[in-house]
């Protein structure tokens, strides 16, 4: 059967071979309608944009698309370390796009990859699977890093945010914090509802506290800062911050107001950025392997690209790991565990 071309599309959607290519591209100027269409046809068709069958012997290209929300910022530049690490290992090549906050961004970068990679990753905290199915070239192999994707074609892999906000705040209770304030990340955002979620239960649960004080945030420094500075007024003597990120921001307020870190109030924050350990006091964590969850991410695409038959579109969590810090070692009990990436990473005992 011969391969069809961007003109068999245009002919089977009836429309001209420059919408087609717009629609294939993601282009903002074409019309839902048409773009649905237009996708229909060359999903019929098996259509291939000629870069991604330039080797027609292989029918490879040798390159993996990744669609992250951002690409700045210490998270992001850990899982592309990862990622980047593993493929290079293995001769591959990489293109990144920025989902930009934009759900229809996301679905233009998403679309832009049909035909010109082997493989996608993408992290979608707030992406569904309805949006992912229909949106995810067909055929095309992928792994979903940090989404929630319950019945959905593709494998995924993410962190298991409520049982580490369940963790963190039995350590601070264990350090003798009565009241733990929390500050979320943004709302809508998969990872931050779960870690808010997790806080609640365990607040609940390990303290009785059905009302505890919940902080919104952004995951960015200057929100870390403003809630800082409320809580520097207020009755707590714990935070659980949704990323090291605020926590470092939150810690630099509270000091500028004369509280003391952790002896007035002590601090734990999550991911575990390569910045943590290094602040002052040093930040207690939920360490996140985060260029291992980027490299894991890029294995277990490989070995669906290379797989005979499509392997089971299973989930894979991974618990976070307490690392405890000057940050909310009241008890003083810090071991520490001299690595190449970590000098001063710790944990109770």
């Amino acid at each position: 059967m011969a391969t069809a071309t961007i003109r068999d599309v245009a002919r089977t959607a009836a429309v001209s071979v420059a919408s087609a290519s717009r629609a294939l591209n993601g282009h903002p100027s074409v019309t839902p309608a048409t773009r649905a269409r237009v996708l229909e046809a060359a999903d019929a068709l098996n259509y291939v944009p000629h870069l991604g069958a330039r080797s027609l012997s292989t029918r490879r290209s040798n390159t993996i698309g990744v669609v992250l929300p951002d690409l700045f910022g210490e998270f992001f530049s850990e899982i592309i370390r990862g990622i980047d690490y593993a493929a290079h290992r293995r001769g591959l090549q990489l293109l990144l796009s920025n989902m930009h906050g934009s759900a229809q961004e996301t679905a233009a970068a998403l679309r832009a990859m049909r035909g010109r990679v082997d493989g996608l990753l993408v992290m979608s905290p707030q992406l569904d699977a309805d949006f992912l199915a229909h949106n995810l070239p067909k055929g095309l192999p992928a792994v979903v890093l940090n989404g929630r994707i319950e019945g959905a074609r593709h494998a995924s892999i993410a962190i298991d945010n409520q049982a580490g906000a369940h963790a963190a705040v039995a350590h601070l209770v264990a350090q003798g914090c009565k009241r733990i304030a929390h500050l979320s990340g943004p709302q809508g955002n998969a990872d931050a509802d779960e870690r808010a979620r997790g806080f609640r239960e365990a607040v609940a649960s390990m303290l009785g506290d059905h009302d505890p004080v919940v902080l919104a945030g952004d995951f960015s420094e200057e929100a870390g800062i403003a809630a800082g500075t409320e809580l520097a007024g207020r009755d707590v003597d714990g935070v659980f911050s949704a990323n090291d990120i605020m926590a470092i921001g939150c810690m630099a307020a509270l000091s500028e107001a004369g509280r003391t870190i952790p002896g007035d109030i002590a601090m734990v924050g999550f991911d575990d950025v390569p910045i943590a350990r290094y602040v002052t006091p040093a930040l207690s964590t939920m360490r996140v392997h985060i260029a291992q969850l980027g490299e894991s991410a890029l294995e277990r695409l490989v070995a669906t690209i290379e797989a005979d038959q499509p392997p089971e579109a299973t989930a894979e969590f991974l618990m976070p790991e307490l690392v405890v810090r000057a940050s909310s070692a009241r008890t003083g009990i810090i071991t520490s565990t001299k690595g190449p990436h970590d000098r001063t990473q710790g944990r109770v005992v």
